[in-house]
């Protein structure tokens, strides 16, 4: 359940627009709603409570709703938090987005607002409840001995590389959507599909499932129109990959320990 925040209750507060977050000298902001800001107070009576973190409560606010011009960052700088406060951080994101972008109801097009005893949005006339939409995305890595699968994605800076990724499609097992997106975008076929993990992916709104898979057969012929290349390497001769705190990075040093393991 949300809870509406209290004006004298120290915590965390995560102003959100987008996939952006405040911070306050290089920091989440931590303390009041009166004194956290810097010659300005936070909208208490717009704040929820999303959860708790070290024994603080933790607040949501879009930056709509404050009457300063905040420093924001974009979620991907805060990989290096830690993980219980990275995923708070990912939930208000997701709530600031739902907000956003669910302001009128799909049944009757009433006006939307927030249901603080449901994480949802409410119509105003029909009623109806609108949950926060969630993206399905399969992400997995691919071993053919002792090699990796990697891809460079032209949405990528520099010359990083990273795992193959995509959208769960309607009527679709995870195992097949993992098959699928790496036949689409490499040629290759894959077996032996397990499951990882997970990661709340809050760009807009994803949930990133992740797989280790093995090669079976085929050639690399990348999708030029998804990927910028696509190619097995050693693991003593790894490109630039995903930053650390990223599934994806999880992955790949879960293939790269795997085969030390076995060398």
């Amino acid at each position: 359940m949300l809870k509406k925040s209290k004006h004298q209750a120290v915590g965390y507060w995560l102003v959100v627009n987008g996939s952006d977050v405040w911070l306050k000298d290089d920091q989440l902001p931590f303390g009041r709603a009166d004194d956290v800001g810097q010659g300005f107070s936070l909208p208490t009576e717009s704040a929820i409570e999303i959860g708790r973190y070290e024994g603080h409560p933790v607040y949501w606010l879009n930056d709509s709703d404050v009457e300063a011009s905040l420093s924001m960052v974009s979620l991907r700088e805060l990989l290096h938090l830690a993980d219980d406060l990275f995923l708070l951080v990912s939930k208000a994101v997701q709530y600031g987005h739902m907000t956003q972008t669910m302001r009128f109801c799909g049944q009757c097009g009433g006006r939307n607002s927030l249901n603080h005893n449901q994480l949802a949005m409410q119509c105003q006339q029909c009623r109806t409840l609108h949950y926060p939409r969630i993206f399905p995305c399969i992400i997995v890595a691919v071993r053919k001995e002792s090699q990796i699968l990697l891809a460079q994605h032209p949405r990528h800076k520099g010359n990083m590389y990273t795992v193959i990724a995509g959208f769960l499609e309607v009527g679709e097992t995870l195992e097949q959507c993992v098959a699928r997106e790496v036949k689409e975008e490499t040629g290759i076929d894959v077996q032996n599909i397990r499951y990882f993990g997970s990661q709340p992916w809050a760009f807009p709104s994803s949930m990133m499932m992740g797989f280790l898979a093995d090669y079976k057969e085929g050639d690399i012929k990348p999708d030029y129109t998804e990927l910028s290349d696509a190619k097995w390497f050693n693991i003593d001769a790894l490109p630039e990959v995903a930053p650390e705190g990223t599934i994806a990075r999880a992955l790949i040093q879960s293939t790269v320990d795997s085969i030390s393991s076995e060398q």
